[in-house]
C-alpha cells in the first residue's frame, strides 16, 4: 500500500513504538541542536507531555490508532499553538528538525519526502494562524 492509504504510513513509521522513538530523536535534537534550540524553547508544555501529544496526533494522522481526542480531547492544532509567534522561520525549523529527526533513524527516503511533504499543511495553518493573531510579518 501506498504511503498516506489506510494504515501504511503509521505502519512504514514503525507503529506506535516507531513513532514514539522518531518524537523522542525530534525532541532530542530540537533540545541539542542549537538551530533547532529556539523552537524547544518556546514550548510551554513540560517536554513528557510534549511528546505525548505529538505522539498522539502523529499516530492518527499516519493512520494508527486516533489517540489525541481520546486522551486530550478535540482540539484544532493550529488553536493550539496560536499563542506562540510562528513565522516562517519557524516554520521552516520544525520541518528541518522532523526531517534531521527521520534521518537520524534511517528511514528510507521516500517516506521522509512523503512526510515532510505532508507535515507542510498543518505548519503552514500553525503559521497562518500565529500570523493572523499576532500580525508579525516573515
Amino acid at each position: 500500500m501506498a504511503y498516506g492509504t489506510g494504515d501504511a504510513t503509521y505502519r512504514a513509521l514503525g507503529q506506535l513504538e516507531g513513532i514514539q522513538t522518531l518524537v523522542e530523536a525530534f525532541y532530542q535534537i530540537m533540545e541539542s541542536d542549537s538551530r533547532y534550540r529556539p523552537l524547544f524553547d518556546m514550548h510551554t508544555d513540560e517536554t513528557p507531555i510534549a511528546i505525548d501529544k505529538l505522539v498522539a496526533f502523529l499516530s492518527g494522522w499516519t493512520g494508527g490508532k486516533r489517540l489525541l481526542a481520546k486522551t486530550y480531547g478535540q482540539i484544532s492544532l493550529p488553536q493550539a499553538h496560536a499563542h506562540l509567534i510562528v513565522a516562517e522561520k519557524e516554520k521552516k525549523m520544525w520541518l528541518g528538525c522532523m526531517s534531521d529527526a527521520l534521518d537520524s533513524l534511517n528511514y528510507p527516503e521516500d517516506l521522509k519526502v512523503y512526510l515532510i511533504e505532508k507535515l507542510k499543511f498543518p505548519a503552514t495553518r500553525i503559521h497562518q494562524v500565529s500570523q493572523a493573531r499576532h500580525g508579525h510579518d516573515d
